[in-house]
């Protein structure tokens, strides 16, 4: 997996801060997806980790081989470690679909990089959970411009050698401590690399600083901001790499003593079938998630390939079969059920009845509900690159 630095992956969101600070957005003459012709042969889709697996890490997780001996639409796969090098991937074009967070579908449609879909011409529509259907990080004006793929909370992964018992809060991370085998927590945590981890830090003061008035973490005023900045400043000296691709920080759980951080289901997972001593908790402040949709590039190179994939995305058997392997959850609610690899209570320790506690990543935008004015985005990311740099 490639790795770049974070002003490098800032180059895509830069691009788009203008139409995000915004958010005025022009959809008169929107192209829009509609049902499929003959394949093309090829689909190009820029995906998280774990998104689409063809068998090749384990033979058991494969919803890619069946889709290209029926369609024969052959899955070619870039893989994307932040929203920001998403945004960045189909600001440079060539691809055909995008499985995108709040963070990044408004962005994209703003910008006018994804197709409008008409959710008459994608077989399966009616089988996605209804609090998605029409959620807002995809439909704009009433318009859809993506189809639901999976949703999840971002956790706290900690070494159960270290912490005997599941830690209770994000001050593990966030906060100078001793941790319990009484060793510094100094060089042993990490946190999120990209620009949306703000919110994290927001979502933590709302807790511990209620006098500050946060109400949303995606929606800060300047003195809300600034209190999450210094709280990021602290945890700065803590942290021993600022993590954007899930095999690193993989390996760095197994290899370089790192004790805690945030993490995604995925490295969970992956750590635990190799029988490490890991296991991930959501502490008492919540936390922040993420609802993806399979968005398609407005010139999208195999459009008919592009739609036949967005209705595969529904499948049921490939819905329960990625929430086993990445630790998320299906927006086809069947799938929880009769899945051999998901299990009986899949689903539920996965975190389905958490839907209403999770912070879902969305675009910082200056126009805001709960303020008068708010930080937009492009604020976050020049700001949380002078973190990054002890700035």
């Amino acid at each position: 997996m490639s790795k770049r630095t974070p002003a490098v992956r800032a180059v895509g969101t830069l691009m788009t801060t203008t139409a995000v600070a915004a958010l005025t957005i022009l959809l008169a003459g929107t192209v829009t997806a509609k049902a499929p012709g003959k394949g093309e042969g090829v689909v190009d889709i820029v995906a998280w980790p774990g998104y689409i697996e063809r068998g090749e890490t384990d033979k058991a997780y494969d919803w890619v081989s069946a889709f290209e001996k029926a369609t024969r639409c052959k899955v070619r796969v870039k893989t994307a470690n932040t929203s920001d090098e998403m945004v960045a991937l189909m600001n440079e074009g060539g691809f055909d679909l995008v499985t995108a967070s709040g963070d990044a579908s408004l962005r994209l449609i703003s910008g006018g990089r994804v197709k409008q879909i008409d959710p008459g011409s994608i077989e399966g529509w009616q089988t996605i959970d209804p609090r998605l259907q029409n959620a807002p990080w995809h439909t704009v004006n009433g318009k859809h411009y993506g189809v639901p793929y999976q949703w999840g909370s971002n956790v706290l992964m900690y070494n159960t050698k270290v912490f005997r018992t599941a830690p209770t809060s994000w001050r593990v991370v966030f906060e100078s401590m001793n941790l319990p085998d009484g060793k510094p927590n100094t060089g042993r945590v990490q946190a999120f690399d990209g620009p949306i981890y703000i919110a994290d830090a927001a979502l933590y003061l709302m807790a511990h600083k209620p006098a500050l008035g946060i109400k949303d973490p995606y929606e800060l005023s300047e003195e809300q901001y600034q209190a999450a900045l210094a709280l990021l400043r602290v945890q700065r000296k803590l942290v021993s790499r600022y993590w954007h691709d899930a095999m690193v920080q993989v390996d760095d759980f197994t290899n370089e003593g790192v004790a805690a951080s945030s993490s995604w289901p995925f490295q969970v997972n992956l750590l635990r079938s190799r029988n490490a001593p890991i296991a991930s908790t959501i502490p008492s402040e919540g936390a922040t998630g993420w609802a993806d949709t399979t968005m398609m590039h407005t010139s999208a190179p195999h459009p008919n390939c592009a739609h036949l994939w967005l209705e595969h995305s529904l499948d049921r058997k490939l819905q329960g079969d990625l929430a086993a392997w990445f630790g998320s959850v299906p927006v086809v609610p069947a799938a929880c059920t009769d899945n051999a690899l998901l299990g009986k209570d899949g689903c539920k320790t996965n975190g389905v009845e958490n839907f209403s506690k999770i912070r879902f990543w969305r675009t910082p935008t200056a126009k805001c509900a709960t303020q008068q004015e708010c930080v937009p985005y492009y604020r976050w990311v020049s700001d949380y690159i002078a973190v990054l740099g002890g700035r």
